[in-house]
């Protein structure tokens, strides 16, 4: 059985480029529907460039922290296409 790290990363890889999931979408997908602070806190960890940690925002529609990187997970949403 995979670990929930896993099962985010799973969840995180399949958001579309151009999209993306709040922190509660990801871990309602992982299968923990309320560690959706669990998920913020794997994420600003993660160093795989397979998984695109920028596609997932706060559910109030704010980008969120990307790393210590605000600007740079702005950026790749607006390269992307979800910001103008």
């Amino acid at each position: 059985m995979k670990s929930f790290k896993e099962r985010i990363s799973d969840v995180v890889k399949k958001i579309p480029r151009g999209e993306v999931l709040t922190y509660k979408e990801v871990a309602k997908r992982a299968g923990k529907q309320y560690a959706y602070r669990a998920v913020g806190n794997i994420l600003s960890q993660n160093k795989d460039p397979k998984v695109p940690c920028h596609r997932v925002i706060r559910s109030d529609g704010k980008i969120g922290g990307y790393n210590g990187a605000f600007g740079m997970k702005r950026e790749l949403l607006r390269e992307e296409g979800y910001l103008k």
